[in-house]
């Protein structure tokens, strides 16, 4: 029965011609609602805009920062290579097939006994030494990160007689790249509790002023969501605002930044600060929308 109810309230709401002048009217109302909810918190606005950006502002600056980072850890980890040294008599295409196949490896190439001795009687002048030197592979690998894991699975190959790379230089750029992740993640959730916790407070203040007038709205039977927007858009602008704010020191760093990667002859990370800017505003207006949703849940009864 309840079922047949819900289907004919909505097939008779399919039949209710829309008034689009009324959904727009609502609307603008709505939407000046919300702004004589912000001319109404005065001063308060420009502490709360303030800060939120102060905050935003150090998100942003960080995140920008270990973008470039991880531009140049990724670059260095390609410069990484493992050198495998091979067994006198092993066919160096065969082992230089079988480590091609391995996942995460790059590429394989190879330096033969001759090539090698040849430029190493030439760098120091050698003569009439027969020649010690083995057939080489140099292996890059996709990352970093996975240099250990490839070199663990050539290392008991047949035909191989040593074999190494640069390991502490490869734990030291993981254990960096690491701490920058962890580092941002901190940020991240110490900004959102911030904001939501500033966005909150405001939104509390704007309904106690507000609560009779909020409470005359609820008697005349004024819907849900009429009373939500309005406080949900204050917060959305706090956090619009702010990030706009904080997008101004963003350019601060782009000289010393780009300066820093044409001295070590590394490209800058495609399209970096298109990135922080659009993450920016969008972090800081989701988090002022949700500070206020918060704030209604807790405060508002609606």
């Amino acid at each position: 029965m309840e079922d047949s109810k819900q289907q004919l309230k909505k097939t008779v709401k399919k039949h209710i011609p829309k008034d689009w002048l009324t959904e727009l009217r609502i609307a603008y109302r709505i939407v000046m609602e919300a702004v004589n909810d912000i001319k109404g918190t005065g001063v308060i606005n420009l502490v709360i805009i303030t800060t939120m950006a102060a905050i935003l502002t150090i998100f942003g600056l960080l995140f920008r920062f270990t973008l470039s980072l991880s531009t140049f850890a990724n670059e260095l980890g390609n410069v990484l290579e493992i050198s495998v040294y091979l067994k006198s008599g092993t066919s160096p295409s065969v082992i230089k097939d079988r480590i091609s196949e391995i996942k995460h490896v790059k590429t394989v190439v190879l330096k033969t006994k001759e090539e090698s001795w040849g430029s190493l009687k030439k760098e120091l002048g050698l003569q009439g030494i027969d020649n010690p030197l083995p057939d080489t592979l140099r292996v890059k690998v996709d990352k970093p990160e996975n240099i250990n894991e490839v070199f663990t699975l050539i290392k008991p190959m047949k035909g191989v007689e040593d074999i190494g790379y640069a390991k502490e230089l490869a734990k030291k750029m993981q254990v960096l790249v690491h701490v920058v992740n962890t580092t941002m993640v901190f940020v991240v959730i110490i900004s959102a509790a911030l904001t939501i916790t500033i966005i909150n407070n405001t939104i509390q203040l704007v309904i106690q002023s507000r609560k009779e007038e909020i409470e005359i709205m609820r008697l005349m039977g004024v819907s849900n969501w009429y009373i939500k927007i309005p406080l949900v858009m204050q917060g959305a602008f706090y956090g619009f605002v702010s990030s706009v704010i904080a997008i101004i020191p963003l350019g601060w760093i782009q000289v010393p930044l780009h300066n820093m990667h044409r001295f070590f002859l590394i490209p800058m990370p495609v399209y970096a600060q298109n990135i922080v800017i659009i993450t920016l505003l969008i972090i800081g207006t989701t988090f002022g929308a949700i500070g206020s949703l918060l704030s209604i849940k807790k405060h508002l009864q609606v």
